[in-house]
């Protein structure tokens, strides 16, 4: 078929019918006139459309103003006004979207003037608005939003744009509804979570790790029985890893324990066979070098290496879990590390933990011949005496404190049985919750902020990760992960990063980051 020539008018009528918005190049398009519709007005600058769905597709170039009001549409598509580059105001007042695309208003760089006002919108997709650098005034009159996750962002834009925005009301949450997105008090809490992931897997067994900082550098010490070492890693600002640093050599260690006084670096080094020892970093060597021994005749089967601080002086405590065991505490006199007090024998000592209950020291020395004991410190005599136990929680394998909201916890950890959480009442402990802990090792308080957790691990499935729950008091399940028989779990933060290292007695060591998820994305 061919095109009259002259008149132009039926050729433009064809071309429209034939979509010429794709067969003709942009710089053609701009300058054909448009067939304006009986429910709009039109003039070389701008289009007024009443109770239309219509939306040209082929303008003058210089059209600044467009105004779509009481219209049909049920969505603004991906960039449905981008051929009109020149827009300054674009009016969509009282149509029946309720749905805006992502790209709705890409390549509207000039655009002064949007108004979204009386339709059905809830909720905006994220950025939307990234294209409107010239963006003057917004109008959301009418709308009432979805305020949850979701609106993060635009609460977050709200805050930041240069822009006129009308109130952004909300329709929910139902804590929110009827209220303005810009009183919400934050979307903090709500709208993040938390995840453990592997970062770094260590290809050998261990018993215990043992963190400390030196000189803004950050090591871990590593037991590994099996491998006869004292493993020392550090944070390697540049690969994002941890990499070896130094290696203890011993028979059977079973713990490594860092002591920082003044400029020196100890390790305690407990073994199984050969006797205990006492290693200080030597910048020299540029290693850990023996420093002192431990005598044997007190300490046989060490099964846990507590340090602490008592009027600025410097003590840690072996509990010695052999038979005829004598748990002894030891106290540096400036010169070295010497025998201090031994606490008591015969009863098969597994973990010391030291805490302060309402300003006083105290030592809690848990058995697997006796429930757990808590020592006092004497201020006159200067020794730890008996105080008082806790009834009732036979086997117990470890104790730890922990604070959360200015209240003292124990986590008590039992191999056969329920594991406990207890809270200090001003008179004593009393238990909050209880946690099916068959073959557990191990339960391990630990915060990373205002994140609190317990790992619990198992020798005989999942472990378990629990996070406390601010509303309800109680720890709830949060995440399983798998590691060979863990002996423990210790938290490590540097470079604002967050770690904990779960050691396994029969497979590899992991290490796992403590990310925050963000919800609103």
């Amino acid at each position: 078929m061919a095109l009259r020539r002259g008149g132009g008018g039926p050729g433009l009528l064809l071309l429209l019918l034939l979509g010429t918005a794709c067969l003709i190049p942009p710089s053609a398009q701009v300058r054909r006139l448009v067939r304006c519709p009986a429910t709009c007005s039109c003039t070389k600058e701008s289009i007024i459309c009443v109770g239309s769905s219509w939306v040209p597709r082929i303008v003058p170039g210089d059209i600044s103003s467009l105004s779509l009001v009481n219209g049909t549409f049920s969505e603004i598509k991906d960039r449905m006004f981008s051929h009109l580059p020149s827009l300054q105001l674009l009016l969509l007042n009282s149509n029946s979207f309720t749905v805006i695309r992502d790209d709705a208003f890409a390549g509207l760089f000039h655009l002064e003037y949007l108004s979204l006002a009386n339709n059905h919108i809830k909720a905006l997709p994220r950025d939307v608005f990234s294209d409107l650098d010239s963006l003057i005034e917004l109008d959301l009159r009418g709308n009432k939003f979805e305020c949850d996750c979701k609106a993060k962002w635009l609460y977050l834009w709200l805050k930041m744009t240069n822009s006129t925005v009308s109130d952004v009301l909300c329709i929910g949450p139902p804590e929110y509804q009827e209220k303005k997105l810009n009183d919400v008090t934050s979307f903090d809490y709500e709208c993040t979570t938390t995840d453990f992931v592997v970062h770094q897997t260590l290809p050998y067994q261990s018993v215990s790790v043992d963190t400390f900082n030196s000189k803004n550098d950050v090591y871990v010490a590593i037991a590994q029985p099996s491998m006869e070492n004292c493993m020392v890693l550090e944070w390697d600002h540049i690969e994002m890893n941890f990499r070896s640093y130094d290696n203890i050599t011993g028979q059977s260690i079973v713990g490594c324990k860092a002591i920082l006084i003044e400029d020196q670096v100890f390790v305690v080094v407990a073994q199984l066979f050969g006797g205990s020892h006492i290693y200080r970093y030597d910048e020299s060597w540029t290693k850990f070098v023996k420093f002192q021994d431990i005598e044997v005749s007190r300490i046989s089967k060490p099964n846990d290496i507590e340090l602490f601080q008592i009027e600025d002086e410097t003590f840690f405590v072996i509990a010695d879990s052999s038979k005829a065991g004598l748990s002894t505490v030891y106290k540096w006199n400036s010169k070295g590390f010497y025998s201090y007090q031994s606490l008591h024998e015969w009863f098969r000592d597994t973990d010391a933990e030291f805490v302060d209950i309402d300003g006083k020291s105290h030592l809690i020395l848990s058995s697997r011949s006796q429930v757990p004991i808590i020592l006092q410190w004497n201020k006159s005599s200067k020794k730890f005496v008996p105080h008082s136990d806790i009834p009732n929680m036979e086997d117990v394998l470890a104790v730890k404190s922990f604070r959360m909201q200015n209240a003292l916890y124990l986590s008590l950890t039992r191999f056969i049985g329920d594991s406990r959480v207890m809270r200090w009442n001003s008179k004593q402990f009393v238990e909050i919750q209880a946690l099916p802990s068959r073959g557990a090792m191990t339960l391990q308080p630990f915060s990373f902020k205002e994140n609190h957790y317990l790992a619990l691990g198992s020798d005989y499935t999942f472990s378990q990760i629990y996070q406390w729950d601010k509303e309800k008091q109680l720890f709830k399940k949060f995440k399983e992960i798998y590691v060979q028989a863990p002996r423990s779990f210790t938290a490590v933060s540097t470079d604002r990063r967050d770690f904990f290292f779960a050691s396994s007695f029969k497979g590899k060591t992991k290490i796992f980051e403590h990310i925050v998820v963000d919800l609103s994305l």
